[in-house]
């Protein structure tokens, strides 16, 4: 066991596990991040976005509600972007008509699936997710995408509290280097929820 897991054993890590009724978010899996060359690339995302296609169609399969978000700022002046924008210019690829901005073929939106455009990291944050699942009667927020330690922790932070129990599939979320990766998944499941496999996951979508 690692020092870090030894030191955090008995304070933090506590498992949430599974509620009831679930919702598969998947959070900005869009073309800038898995094209070589692109300024957002990262290898991480790339194996993410790869092992995603058996997630999603488990969860269409079971009738688990899937919601996809994407970000996008209108172009020129950029105001809704704000000062993420200022901090991240990289930001600014993400206008609607930008190839970098288009979803993964891999993982595109069906037909009557929720797509929610964001600004900022955290798919709650001026959005209408949260009452949403509360209208759809979730209990459980399924999350894959990117990046792990931009996007993907703001969403768990944000879940957590909106009250929800927030699962990270390991395997279907990426990020541009290991070490932040890593970081991060142990982060979000010692504070603000669970990692799960990718085999969990699917288990628990066939269950319901």
């Amino acid at each position: 066991m690692s020092s870090a897991h030894s030191n955090y054993q008995g304070v933090w890590g506590n498992r949430i596990g599974f509620g009831q009724r679930g919702a598969l978010l998947m959070i900005d899996f869009m073309q800038g991040y898995t094209q070589p060359g692109a300024p957002l690339y990262a290898p991480g995302v790339v194996s993410a976005v790869a092992e995603s296609p058996a997630l999603l169609a488990a969860a269409r399969a079971a009738g688990v509600p899937v919601i996809h978000t994407n970000i996008r700022y209108t172009p020129g002046h950029f105001a809704d972007g704000g000062m993420w924008v200022k901090k991240a210019p990289v930001m600014k690829d993400m206008v609607e008509g930008n190839p970098l901005a288009a979803f993964c073929e891999a993982v595109l939106p069906e037909s009557g699936e929720v797509v929610i455009s964001k600004q900022y990291a955290s798919a709650f944050f001026g959005t209408s997710l949260a009452p949403m699942l509360v209208g759809l009667g979730v209990d459980t927020l399924v999350l894959a995408g990117c990046s792990t330690s931009g996007c993907v922790r703001a969403t768990a932070v944000d879940a957590v509290q909106h009250g929800f129990r927030c699962m990270v599939v390991r395997e279907c979320v990426g990020d541009r280097h290991p070490e932040p990766h890593e970081a991060n998944l142990f982060d979000i499941d010692s504070k603000y929820g669970d990692v799960v496999s990718k085999q969990e996951a699917l288990a628990w979508f066939a269950s319901r």
